[in-house]
């Protein structure tokens, strides 16, 4: 059998790690998924276990190579897109993490991050980010304050901090390589996102010792080589990106003023701005989108911190549904007027209001609400919240006349068509849904010279299916009006 070329993607998200191997047009030659363990150790609190992280990331490889192989594809290299903020510390010596991974969504750091709000712009203005427990600085600084003996092994140059890719590429280069990319380091709240470096003034701000920072590489580089006692020969990691960043890349957002919404655990729309770092006024997060050959993209980018949670919910946690896809059905047997609306503040509200401390609450049920009033609302949530993430663009300056989706949800077409509907523009779903994964494909096959050039892969890509927006306006504006009158009633009782 004749080898074709294929890259090695590892998706490490918030619930599972997903392995796949891509041949070059995007096709799936190859995929392997493991869910991993949840933990709440406390109220808001959520962790993950390294080491289960790092087995599922073996296995999956370990399997997908193998299929590969018995297909005849060669795999190139590998190219790594991970959930983002999620910290890790780990012995240097060891190579042990020293606790679980305090993942993204914790929130026990709101406290220390309340406590210096005042030097929020300060932060805001090198960061582009908030004060905020979602980003990496105030849980490396809870760590090495919380974790007998942390912050003396820190000080005497003993631990390692990383995201997750960071994580990763030490274990799968065998401690050889410390290193992130600059999407990931733009998520920690102590990077400078106009100097691209590590900024000293954060790390006094947080108490983060500058030895414990991985080496900051451009979005397309060289990350290091796997052993090849993991998996049979070794292999270069040449691509690495946050996965929202990853998204964006994939759904070949090259463009100013591109957005993607990727519909996944969370929301999360990215605005191309190109080579400005534009500052919101709305509280949207300015961050690096991706970097390539010393040039820098930015983008503006809106986080929803529930939206597949929420039919997770509804599933797991009360049981109102027994399978996800359900939601569709339920959804589409009831009218505009059904009254039931959910603001989703499982995890405190991300942008435009950024409210750690908001919690889910529900509106306007009576003794004939159902279940089907549960699904719609949890799915008509995510499309309000798009929104007024949409808006917010809008007022920072760019409006975009299209908006390109992926993440599980979006297989959903009434979720699909209510989106267009609520922001009146046309929505693209990719014939590939897999764009988070191809986006570090991608860049790790730019690096290996499998594509020539941005223009090569986005040749790459198809549509599977267009909506535009086909709702009475008037329609339209009263589910917004009580929309946004019920998140005023959530924000009202969070701050009470």
């Amino acid at each position: 059998m004749s080898k074709t070329s294929g890259i090695l993607s590892i998706d490490q998200g918030t619930t599972s790690t997903r392995a796949i191997v891509f041949a070059l047009d995007g096709t799936k030659i190859a995929v392997a998924q493991k869910e991993f363990t949840q933990f709440y150790p406390n109220n808001g609190w959520v962790e993950h276990d390294p080491e289960e992280i790092w087995k599922t990331t073996v296995e999956t490889c370990k399997s997908v190579l193998h299929e590969a192989q018995q297909k005849g594809v060669n795999v190139a290299g590998i190219g790594i897109t991970n959930q983002r903020e999620t910290t890790v510390i780990w012995n240097r010596d060891t190579g042990k993490p020293i606790y679980n991974a305090i993942v993204w969504q914790d929130g026990r750091t709101s406290a220390f991050c309340n406590s210096i709000k005042k030097h929020e712009d300060n932060v805001s203005s090198k960061t582009g980010l908030l004060l905020d427990p979602y980003f990496s600085a105030s849980k490396i600084k809870w760590l090495l304050d919380e974790i007998e003996g942390a912050r003396q092994l820190a000080n005497a140059g003993k631990l390692a901090f990383g995201t997750i890719d960071s994580f990763l590429i030490w274990r799968l280069t065998g401690g050889v390589n410390h290193v992130t990319d600059t999407t990931n380091a733009s998520r920690t709240n102590l990077f400078n996102i106009h100097r691209l470096c590590w900024d000293d003034d954060l790390l006094s701000l947080f108490d983060v010792p500058a030895s414990v920072l991985p080496k900051v590489l451009e979005s397309s580089d060289d990350f290091g080589h796997t052993e090849a006692s993991l998996f049979g020969r070794s292999l270069p990691i040449t691509g690495v990106a946050g996965d929202q960043q990853a998204a964006l890349f994939g759904q070949c957002c090259f463009a100013q003023g591109d957005v993607k919404s990727t519909y996944g655990t969370g929301c999360f729309a990215l605005l191309n701005t190109g080579n400005q770092a534009l500052k919101s006024k709305h509280k949207l997060l300015t961050t690096i989108g991706y970097s390539l050959n010393g040039k820098t993209t930015y983008a503006l980018e809106g986080s929803i911190f529930t939206a597949g949670a929420n039919i997770q919910w509804l599933r797991d946690g009360i049981g109102v549904i027994n399978d996800a896809k359900e939601s569709q059905a339920l959804a589409e047997s009831l009218n505009y007027d059904h009254g039931v609306f959910l603001v989703p503040g499982f995890a405190g509200l991300g942008a435009p209001h950024w409210d750690p401390d908001a919690r889910a609450s529900l509106y306007g049920m009576t003794r004939d609400t159902s279940q089907a009033h549960f699904a719609r609302a949890a799915l008509e949530a995510v499309c309000f919240q798009t929104y007024d993430l949409q808006q917010a663009m809008e007022s920072d300056g760019i409006a975009s006349s299209k908006v390109l989706v992926d993440g599980g949800m979006v297989a959903n077409d009434w979720l699909c068509q209510f989106l267009s509907d609520i922001l009146q523009v046309e929505i693209e779903r990719p014939q590939n849904m897999e764009t988070t994964a191809i986006g570090a494909a991608y860049l790790a096959g730019l690096k290996l010279g499998l594509y020539k050039d941005l223009t090569d892969i986005a040749s790459q890509k198809k549509i599977e299916k267009r909506f535009t927006p086909n709702i009475d306006e008037s329609v339209r504006q009263k589910l917004l009006g009580q929309w946004h009158k019920a998140v005023e009633c959530t924000l009202a009782f969070s701050r009470a």
